[in-house]
């Protein structure tokens, strides 16, 4: 009480209540009884060094002197969960995978959330690195995936701070394939913000870091993203090495019906979805021989992959008007549109928008 009194003193622009109450205010600030408020909160800031989160604690009482018990409950917390618990952290991530290809990013938000803060207090307490990287690659798949669930959304700064956040714990985790896998994925956070050639340096950074110990599914699936986004950037050179990309793709991707890649939960990417991708990207190019490929894609894809779905119409309608097929372009706008409507993707529907005022 008596410190409070002389930071006053030596602060005259401060006004506070009298020894007798202020002798009050602090016996009833310890107990619970009232919260610290102005001009005590800035005195209090200045004489403990704590910050208004510490002082305004729910519970009403300063923290401890020096917080160690805290430390170390959050610390054997974390130690625990690195060592038992990093088999739940997976499972919760392949859950929350699993609902967005089905139903769409927009009706787990709040669970994606929950998730990347339980990780996060988890690597933030974690001490010796043989504990930290398992956490941290967890981190890393679950953060890059809340951030392709945001863009699919439309928040786009929520997206590049989720892409920063798994490239950091991919750091963490000394794992270039989850670094390589976020910063391709960043990528086209750049494309849709209308930088494709940017987007196009990136991938091509991704596959450096990447290297060597690239799966070939892995390798794959970023030549494809750097192809499509080749065909994005719409410069002439940068068409012909889609192309090239999409030839040096076919030589490296695995012929397998497992969409799953084992070195990386991140991916899925099976034969179907290769040929899925490389159509888009020729769709994207005006290729008129996509069609025939995409519709016996159509035939075969997974019917749980909602949102995939809905984005191979919206292929077929571009390939269709490339051709000058309006109304079967117009019946695939509609099909689209459908699913787009079911998953919420603003980003889907943002190319619907744009296909069906080209068919009118």
């Amino acid at each position: 009480m008596s410190e409070i009194e002389r930071y006053a003193r030596s602060h005259p622009q401060l006004t506070i209540a009298s020894t007798a109450s202020l002798k009050t205010y602090v016996s009833e600030w310890e107990n619970g009884h009232r919260r610290v408020a102005e001009p005590y909160t800035a005195i209090l800031r200045a004489l403990l060094g704590w910050t208004n989160d510490e002082l305004l604690q729910e519970a009403g009482s300063p923290p401890t002197a020096d917080g160690y018990e805290d430390l170390i409950r959050h610390i054997d917390t974390a130690h625990a969960v690195s060592r038992s618990m990093v088999a739940t952290f997976v499972s919760q991530t392949e859950l929350l995978r699993t609902q967005d290809r089905m139903v769409g990013a927009f009706s787990i938000v709040d669970q994606m959330n929950a998730h990347l803060a339980a990780l996060e207090e988890a690597l933030t307490f974690a001490v010796l690195p043989d504990a930290r990287r398992p956490v941290a690659r967890e981190l890393a798949g679950a953060a890059t995936l809340a951030a392709w669930q945001a863009l699919d959304v439309g928040a786009v700064e929520r997206a590049w701070r989720h892409y920063e956040k798994g490239k950091q714990a991919a750091k963490e985790a000394e794992d270039p394939l989850y670094l390589a896998h976020a910063m391709g994925e960043q990528a086209f956070v750049l494309a849709d913000a209308g930088r494709p050639q940017l987007a196009v340096d990136l991938v091509r950074e991704a596959q450096r870091v990447g290297g060597s110990r690239m799966s070939d599914r892995l390798k794959a699936w970023l030549l494809c993203a750097e192809a499509e986004l080749c065909a994005l950037a719409s410069d002439k050179s940068d068409v012909a090495n889609a192309y090239r990309v999409l030839e040096t793709a076919d030589q490296v991707m695995p012929d397998t019906d497992d969409p799953r890649d084992p070195d990386l939960a991140s991916v899925f990417l099976n034969m179907d979805h290769f040929v899925r991708w490389k159509g888009h990207t020729l769709a994207l190019l005006g290729d008129v021989e996509a069609i025939a490929a995409q519709y016996t894609v159509l035939d075969s894809m997974d019917p749980t992959f909602v949102r995939a779905r809905a984005g191979l119409h919206c292929d077929l309608a571009q390939a269709h008007l490339t051709r000058g097929e309006y109304a079967e372009a117009a019946h695939q706008v509609r099909e689209a549109k459908l699913l787009a409507n079911r998953t919420g993707s603003v980003r889907y529907r943002r190319r619907i928008a744009e296909l069906g005022r080209t068919v009118g």
